[in-house]
């Protein structure tokens, strides 16, 4: 596997990227979205198994360093997500508009914010925080801007989420179904927020498992 470290250049400056990918050959690329707990080595562990299963991994700091509270810009989010996607494209080793996003905790309502950009091919939003609540901010609830989603989604929740409720989730369903959106809702009933992270010492290692085999089809599907 080839792995590097870069930067790039976003509207409020340098994101630090990790890439990982098999080889050279052109492939479809997955943003790989941070969530609370930062750029860690969980999210470069993300960034690889997206390039164990054929993809060009892009994990993105796009708090780049800071907290949620403090890094965390609604007004340049989309242009972060976009400057990636084109960054992206001009890399040789990218199947040209072939670009998926995967988003963890508020980085899933990153994920939702990549579905409603052009040039996108699918979003993933993993226990998807603040789509229906507002932006950590105090950015508008992505839900809201439903109507502009371009692509399909998949979004994957725990449900003993103490975090995000059954009711949240339904309203994100009811409204996606309202707006005549392709969205895979899947809830995994007895785990909780998080529950994909290695480093958490899990046991739901069927959910696991299974979100991961959907990841793939989905993205099989997307890049169809």
């Amino acid at each position: 596997m080839i792995t590097e470290t870069t930067t790039i250049n976003g509207p409020r400056g340098p994101m630090p990227t990790y890439i990982a990918r098999l080889d050279d050959r052109p492939r479809p690329a997955v943003i790989v979205l941070e969530g609370i707990y930062g750029f860690d080595a969980e999210l470069r562990r993300i960034t690889d198994l997206v390039a164990s299963a054929g993809y060009v991994g892009c994990a993105i700091d796009y708090l780049r360093g800071e907290d949620i509270a403090k890094g965390f810009h609604t007004a340049t989010m989309e242009d972060d997500l976009a400057t990636t996607r084109d960054w992206l494209n001009e890399r040789s080793y990218v199947a040209h508009g072939k670009i998926a996003a995967w988003g963890f905790g508020v980085g899933g309502a990153v994920a939702f914010i990549a579905a409603m950009l052009p040039g996108m091919s699918a979003s993933i939003a993993f226990y998807g925080q603040s789509i229906t609540k507002g932006l950590p901010d105090g950015g508008d609830a992505p839900i809201k801007e439903a109507d502009k989603i371009r692509t399909p989604l998949l979004l994957v929740y725990g449900g003993a989420d103490t975090e995000i409720g059954h009711g949240e989730i339904e309203r994100i369903r009811t409204r996606l179904n309202a707006a005549g959106k392709t969205a895979d809702v899947q809830i995994y009933p007895t785990v909780g927020h998080s529950f994909f992270r290695q480093d958490l010492g899990t046991i739901a290692s069927r959910e696991i498992a299974d979100a991961w085999d959907r990841v793939t089809s989905f993205l099989r599907r997307s890049f169809a």
